[in-house]
């Protein structure tokens, strides 16, 4: 049973609406192998943990990139440019960011998940982004007592 999606110009892809167009169309429409999780998945969950896949290439929905890259900032500015030393600074770097901070990394997370789920692009969603991050202030006679807390 062999499809002639090769053939086509379709990319090797079969179409969403083919059920018996090749073997491995077939397989994957099988209940059985639709429930099967990944030997990743498998194993990260045997150990309790969670495991969440994310879209290839949008490092703006994974947060553990913003947790990486201020963990690299606190190594870069501890370090002396030895592996002695990145060795004794990565368990400080490692807590040197606060549960407050990863949280708002996750809240910026949702603010770009909102826009693809309603199917916009990138660009859509990089100005729905900004348009919810910008903050506007309707006094002008005083300041916000958030922003004062952080001077205070």
């Amino acid at each position: 049973m062999q499809c002639k999606k090769k053939k086509d110009g379709s990319g090797g892809k079969c179409k969403s609406d083919a059920t018996s167009c090749c073997a491995k169309r077939i397989l994957e429409l099988q209940p059985d192998f639709k429930e099967q999780k990944s030997l990743v998945q498998e194993v990260i969950e045997e150990c309790g943990h969670i495991c969440i896949f994310l879209p290839k290439f949008h490092c703006e929905l994974n947060f553990i990139e913003f947790f990486w890259g201020a963990v690299k900032k606190y190594l870069c500015e501890h370090c002396d440019y030895t592996f002695k030393t990145l060795q004794e600074n990565m368990l400080m770097a490692l807590a040197s960011i606060s549960l407050q901070m990863i949280q708002k990394w996750e809240h910026r997370m949702d603010c770009w998940v909102a826009p693809y789920d309603v199917g916009l692009g990138v660009k859509e969603a990089q100005k729905k982004v900004r348009e919810f991050s910008s903050k506007k202030y309707t006094s002008h006679r005083r300041v916000p007592e958030t922003l004062a807390a952080q001077f205070g």
